[in-house]
């Protein structure tokens, strides 16, 4: 990792508003707007069916979200950050592989 982040440029930031912007920041904020999606999808899926119902789309966001955010913070050398949404990637993967599973079986049953 130290090899890949060594060959990246200068991250060079910008002051606007009180805050630092940079190239970076605009993967975070891409990672955070994906992740945030996720919530308004479930929640019009959810009232679509007048239950609480969780779509395939839901896993797919949150795999992109993750990586973005991941990225985000690998970038930002932040352990914190990284140990945050990394590993969920694999948890979000494998309920879509549970979710494929299911409609397997269930054409399958039919």
């Amino acid at each position: 990792m130290s090899f890949i982040l060594g060959i990246l440029p200068e991250i060079e930031k910008t002051r606007w508003m009180g805050l630092d912007w940079s190239w970076i920041t605009i993967i975070g904020l891409t990672g955070n707007a994906i992740w945030s999606t996720r919530f308004l999808l479930q929640w019009i899926a959810s009232e679509r069916q007048g239950e609480s119902v969780v779509p395939v789309s839901f896993w797919y966001y949150s795999i992109l979200g993750s990586i973005f955010m991941a990225l985000y913070f690998i970038l930002e050398r932040d352990p914190v950050g990284i140990l945050a949404y990394l590993p969920n990637t694999a948890i979000y993967v494998r309920n879509i592989q549970l979710v494929y599973r299911k409609r397997a079986r269930e054409r399958r049953d039919h």
